[in-house]
């Protein structure tokens, strides 16, 4: 019988490699592979490894393991570059355009951004605008070295 530590690897390899839809699919794959688990156990193995259950934008919802260091910063800078328009600013303002439904992943990127010595604060707008409120002695400049920083391929 194959144990805990060979089930937990082959799930991350399984939720990172294949669209498993449900606990059911899953817990077919691993049986598959030979390891005798139960719907109780491979709870747990869900929990353990902080896998979770998101849309996959055709109407069903599959499984993913949550992103880990270099990974997770790439993806909010993906979701900043994807979302942006145009960056300006006055004074300690900077004002984001963004495309329509974007203001939240592009703030939400910002924020994980680790800016705290120059960002107090975002805001993002209804539909298309963030406002990035800059600390004091923090200029429009700066922000954006810094955001050249971050993300290189970032276009002004």
């Amino acid at each position: 019988m194959k144990g805990r530590l060979a089930r937990l690897a082959a799930v991350r390899r399984l939720v990172k490699t294949r669209k498993i839809e449900s606990q059911d699919t899953l817990l077919s794959c691993l049986q598959a592979e030979g390891f005798a688990v139960t719907q109780a156990t491979l709870s747990r193995d869900l929990k353990t490894l902080k896998v979770g259950k998101a849309s996959d934008s055709l109407g069903g919802y599959v499984y993913f393991l949550p992103m880990e260091g270099r990974e997770r910063e790439r993806a909010y800078a993906d979701d900043f570059l994807k979302g942006y328009i145009s960056i300006d600013w006055s004074g300690n303002i900077v004002i984001i355009k963004t495309h329509s439904g974007h203001c939240d992943p592009v703030s939400v990127a910002l924020d994980s951004f680790n800016m705290e010595g120059e960002v107090l604060g975002t805001v993002a707008g209804r539909d298309n605008t963030v406002a990035v409120f800059l600390r004091e002695g923090t200029s429009g400049q700066d922000f954006m070295k810094r955001m050249k920083e971050i993300m290189p391929e970032l276009e002004e």
